[in-house]
């Protein structure tokens, strides 16, 4: 941490513009090099005090980059290395305490649900998940029955098979289900906002910020809402948008949607706001996006696996350039 700690603001925005991000980028990178001055850490302290947008930018650049400023400060790689395998000890130990937790909790099913949900953030939840994906992660699994679930980045889920039905609690991210056939099993896919019951089918899930989006491509699925007695059928070729107050959202299903199971972000005139959106999702650090160039047009294949390469074909497709101020924090600029 390179600055003071700074008293809240209660005018603070929400979210600083990418130009005065950019602006706490570029301080940041300066003051951690071996070239800053007296003279710049006073100017940098201006810059600061200027504004609550200033104070609210700062505070997120330090935040992201914290998260990776001591692997990048270690002269020895075999150091970072050694840092990491301690991290992934610790999480290992982290997560069979938290099933053990899980093991002496339970007072029933109804019981253990309204605690996990309660209590438990997001991360822990996904920490002690059957199955899950780190950031830029893809993999796919096949269940017991020959179901095949594809899990996307940042993704997990908890699979529950009993003799009366298969479930699928998606705790987060995004999942692709290609299910496979059961007269006697229901199969059904779990959300905060609902439960999904599949009716011989292939569907995308993508559960983010309140709210379930689901695809349909083959067959059909029909919705229960949680929070109400909201009940619905969507056919192949049509996806909805639900909360756990009803569907807020219907409309034709996008094909390319499901094309990250081949690692693939198919852009079909989307603008470049979308896929520098899609693209975040796999990569940790922060993408930034100047307003001038967010609305071009994207046509394209992109690899989502290697954010680099696909930042890459953008520069050459477009009139803009990527602009690195730290190892994890980039911005997409007009080109000079």
């Amino acid at each position: 941490m390179v600055a003071d700690t700074l008293l809240p603001s209660s005018h603070a925005p929400a979210e600083p513009s990418n130009a005065v991000l950019e602006q706490a980028a570029d301080w940041y990178a300066l003051l951690c090099s071996h070239r800053v001055t007296n003279d710049d850490k006073a100017r940098w302290h201006e810059w600061l005090q200027a504004s609550a947008e200033h104070r609210t930018a700062w505070q997120y650049v330090e935040d992201i980059s914290g998260r990776f400023a001591p692997l990048y400060e270690s002269v020895d790689p075999r150091i970072a290395a050694a840092t990491l395998t301690r991290a992934n000890a610790r999480f290992r130990r982290r997560r069979r305490a938290l099933a053990g937790i899980v093991a002496t909790a339970g007072a029933g099913t109804l019981g253990w649900l309204a605690w996990r949900n309660a209590l438990l953030p997001g991360a822990v939840l996904a920490w002690a998940a059957d199955h899950r994906t780190g950031v830029g992660e893809q993999r796919d699994i096949v269940l017991e029955d020959g179901t095949r679930i594809w899990l996307n980045t940042a993704s997990a889920i908890n699979v529950a098979y009993s003799t009366s039905q298969r479930l699928i609690t998606l705790v987060g991210g995004e999942i692709f289900i290609d299910t496979a056939a059961d007269a006697a099993r229901p199969f059904l896919v779990d959300t905060d906002q609902g439960r999904l019951r599949a009716l011989g089918t292939r569907f995308n899930v993508l559960q983010d910020r309140g709210q379930t989006r689901m695809a349909v491509y083959e067959g059909a699925v029909e919705i229960r809402v949680r929070s109400s007695n909201t009940v619905a059928v969507i056919e192949a070729g049509r996806q909805a948008v639900f909360t756990r107050d009803g569907i807020t959202q219907t409309a034709p299903a996008d094909p390319a949607r499901a094309a990250w199971t081949s690692g693939l972000l198919v852009a079909r005139d989307l603008t470049l706001r979308d896929v520098v959106a899609e693209l975040r999702r796999y990569r940790n650090g922060h993408i930034g996006l100047a307003d001038a160039v967010a609305d071009l047009k994207v046509y394209g294949n992109f690899p989502v696996r290697d954010t680099d390469h696909a930042l890459a074909m953008l520069t050459t497709a477009l009139p803009i350039q990527v602009r690195r101020t730290l190892p994890w924090w980039i911005s997409i600029e007009p080109r000079s």
